[in-house]
């Protein structure tokens, strides 16, 4: 699947856009993108563990879906933003 970072993502990752494979759910993919990016998982999860920022698959929020247990497909692209910061 296609994985798009953007704004501050992109500075942590070094990377606009990856692809990866293997992996079936939003948790198994943010745990797999920890151990390639140290420290990502902590800009997206908050202490409650809940989403800090915005996830998208395939243009659909995760919160609208199955949250961390949305199911992805090897054809499914991830937009993964930040959270919104400034005033």
């Amino acid at each position: 699947m296609k994985v798009k970072f953007y704004a501050t993502l992109r500075d942590l990752t070094g990377k606009k856009e990856i692809e990866i494979r293997g992996v079936k759910t939003v948790k198994e993919l943010l745990d797999t993108l920890d151990k390639m990016f140290p420290g990502i998982k902590k800009e997206l999860i908050d202490e409650d563990g809940d989403v800090n920022g915005m996830i998208l698959v395939n243009g659909h929020n995760i919160i609208h879906l199955e949250l961390w247990d949305t199911e992805l497909k090897e054809e499914d692209v991830v937009h993964i933003f930040p959270p919104a910061g400034g005033g």
